[in-house]
């Protein structure tokens, strides 16, 4: 058996929009750059500005990555499932990697359907098949209803304090490369402390996400 080495790790981030993949699980790159990372953003490719800015997030964050064009207008009509799943099997590079992550299903603030669809449309084509990992970590925020800045879930699966040379590095690429404005909801919710749901069955994830699912009716 050929056991693969560190630097071998291939990990992908499937996100909706460009700077969710620095919002969420910055920290986690930024501290792994020997691993192979390789990031999906669903919208936003004809966004001239936001596209660049997220082109050169990638480089700091030693990442490939892709973008979509899923529609994503103000008014945040909802997409059809398979049409979400559509998007991330044209843009994926592979269909196995050792580590996912994902937006959660029940989003990381009070509203945005993108997250949300994305979150779905991922453990669903993981549970069918369609993709491959060793794991899936689902990003664990909350902002309890609108009360707060979106913060970290208290008792997530997966749960850290980012040193703050790599925090600093996070946020200048929000402030900084991104262009947010501090004082702003992307520099504020910039979280320090980074939280994920871990799956490692399709099947466990799938049961919770028709458990989430079942709350919103």
């Amino acid at each position: 058996m050929v056991i693969s080495r560190l630097s071998e790790k291939r990990a992908a981030v499937i996100v909706a929009h460009p700077d969710d993949e620095t919002l969420w699980a910055g920290g986690k790159i930024l501290s792994h750059p020997e691993w192979k990372w390789f990031i999906v953003c669903l919208c936003r490719r004809n966004d001239e500005d936001r596209s660049l800015r997220f082109y050169n997030a990638l480089k700091i964050l030693n990442s490939e990555g892709i973008m979509g064009d899923l529609n994503d207008g103000p008014e945040q009509k909802p997409l059809q499932q398979n049409e979400v799943e559509d998007a991330i099997l044209k843009l994926l590079p592979a269909k196995h990697f050792d580590l996912i992550i994902s937006h959660n299903p029940a989003g990381e603030y009070t509203r945005n359907l993108r997250h949300e669809e994305a979150g779905r449309a991922v453990i669903n084509l993981w549970n069918t098949g369609k993709i491959s990992t060793s794991e899936l970590w689902t990003f664990a925020y909350t902002d309890s209803n609108k009360k707060h800045y979106p913060v970290a879930v208290e008792n997530a699966s997966i749960r850290w304090t980012l040193s703050k040379r790599i925090w600093m590095r996070k946020y200048r690429i929000i402030t900084k490369t991104y262009g947010f404005e501090k004082g702003g909801f992307e520099a504020e919710t910039t979280p320090r402390v980074e939280s994920f749901w871990q799956f490692t069955d399709p099947v466990v994830a799938e049961k919770w996400l028709n458990q989430l699912m079942s709350m919103k009716i």
